[in-house]
This record gives structure tokens, C-alpha cells and sequence, in this order.
């Protein structure tokens, strides 16, 4: 009552209630519950949870207000550009990052590689773009926290070979980005190490989990965000699970890298 600006008597005229009602149910020595109804307009009028008014949660918001504040949707613009994302790596300095990307991550890809992929979309020059991803791995560089990425062996494969997505990707482009991933794997570990799974035998959406603060679900156009502790958890444990599923290991990268970089020149 305090919080919302009520005293007994406008709480009561809210309810529908006498006052006396009121003063019964906040009287030390009141013993007995108030009907459904009256807990019901109580909560409503006060703006709570009617689990809390009776001690059954130990969280005041109603149940639409929990769901809001611990879970939410927000765009995921086709651009390298993306404010949502470059936000929530601030909010979890110095915390782990897990990562899984839909393709192979914007921050290790070469200018070239950027160009190509995303010439026709970029709402923004192509320079503005590849400063933003270069910003983005510079965070990566500069963080006191350590940084996992978990990729589909295929999406390496894939590129190394110009299948699939990687389709018409030229092959000095494609020797470029896997020399430049190997490099960064050698100058970064331990604080980031990359991971590649077998899509064929484990599975995973595109996720990321900042830290113990917020656990991500991408779905193309949107983001979806978690904040809640036990979700962020089910995020993590799962992202443990494809570490150690992972065919080959952050260890493991630099050597796979240079053998199918090798094979590629051999095309």
C-alpha cells in the first residue's frame, strides 16, 4: 500500500470493500485468509502478484510483468552494424561469452569475405560495416573475459570447399579466411577458443550466453533475450554439452585449419 500511494480507505474504494475489511486482513492478529475475489482486486489495485499478497512467491510482479522483465524480443537487422548485440557484449564485460553463430561469426571474417557476403544487403557503407566487426573483435581482444565458440564442422568444410552458402566465394578469399582464423586462434587462446561439432550427430540454434546476465536465441529477424537464472542455465548447460560432443577441439583448430586450407590449394 505504501509503494503504490494507498491508504486503507482508497484501497478499500478499489476493491469494493468496506474498510473494515481491510483493517481485518492487515490486523496482526487476523488468522484467516480473505476470499479469492478479494485477494484478486487487492493485487489488481496494487499492482502485484496475488501469489505474493499470500506469500507464495517471493517475486511481487504479476505473472505478464515477470515474463517482460525477464524475457523479450528484439530485432536482429541484417547488417553487421548491430547495436543489440555490441550492447550486450558491453553489459557482460568480463564475463564468459558462449557462442554459437548461424554462419561462420562476422567478427572473424576477413574485409574481403565481408564484402562479398554482404554487399547487397548493407544499409551502410561496406567501410562502416567491417569497422563495426572489427570493433566487435576488438572488444573479443581487449575483454578480461574468456570467449567460446561452438561451429558446425560443416560450416568450415563448406567454406574451405565453396559449398553451399560459400557458393562462388573466390578461392584466394577462402584461403585468406581460414589463415586468418587459424591465426587468430593461435594469438587468442586460452581467452577464445573455437570449437567445431558434428551438425550430423548434435544440434544446436544459434545462441549466445553473456555471462550469468542474459542468454540469447537467434531466429533470424528477432532476437530472443533471457534473464532469468534458470533459463540462462538450461543455455549454458546445453553449450556444455556441445563442448564436449565437439569433434575437434580449441587445441585441436590451428592443425585442422592448415589441413583443409592445403586441400583447398590443391583444387
Amino acid at each position: 500500500m505504501e509503494h503504490a500511494g494507498v491508504n486503507q480507505t482508497a484501497l478499500a474504494q478499489q476493491v469494493g470493500v468496506d474498510r473494515s475489511t481491510i483493517s481485518q486482513v492487515l490486523a496482526p492478529q487476523y488468522t484467516r485468509l480473505p476470499n479469492a475475489q478479494v485477494v484478486g482486486e487487492c493485487a489488481l489495485a496494487l499492482g502485484v502478484s496475488a501469489d505474493w499478497l499470500l506469500g507464495l512467491s517471493d517475486r511481487p510482479e504479476r505473472a505478464a510483468d515477470l515474463v517482460a522483465a525477464t524475457v523479450s524480443i528484439t530485432e536482429a537487422p541484417r547488417a553487421l552494424v548491430d547495436e543489440q548485440i555490441l550492447a550486450w557484449y558491453r553489459e557482460a564485460a568480463g564475463y564468459k561469452v558462449r557462442h554459437v553463430p548461424a554462419t561462420m561469426p562476422d567478427m572473424f571474417k576477413i574485409p574481403a569475405m565481408l564484402e562479398w557476403e554482404y554487399a547487397d544487403a548493407l544499409h551502410r557503407t561496406t567501410e562502416q560495416a567491417i569497422g563495426a566487426s572489427e570493433d566487435r573483435m576488438r572488444m573479443i581482444r581487449n575483454s578480461s573475459g574468456d570467449h567460446e565458440v561452438a561451429i558446425p564442422r560443416h560450416e568450415v568444410e563448406s567454406l574451405a570447399r565453396a559449398e553451399g552458402y560459400y557458393r562462388g566465394l573466390p578461392k584466394g578469399v577462402r584461403a585468406a579466411q581460414l589463415a586468418h582464423l587459424r591465426t587468430l586462434s593461435d594469438q587468442l587462446y586460452p581467452s577464445l577458443r573455437i570449437y567445431l561439432f558434428d551438425a550430423r550427430r548434435v544440434f544446436s540454434s544459434p545462441l549466445t550466453v553473456f555471462g550469468s546476465l542474459i542468454a540469447t536465441l537467434y531466429l533470424g529477424r528477432h532476437y530472443l533475450a533471457f534473464r532469468d537464472r534458470a533459463r540462462i542455465a538450461a543455455f549454458s548447460e546445453h553449450f556444455d554439452w556441445l563442448i564436449r560432443e565437439a569433434d575437434i577441439t580449441a587445441r585441436e583448430l590451428p592443425h585442422y585449419l592448415d589441413t583443409l586450407n592445403d586441400d583447398a590449394e590443391r583444387e
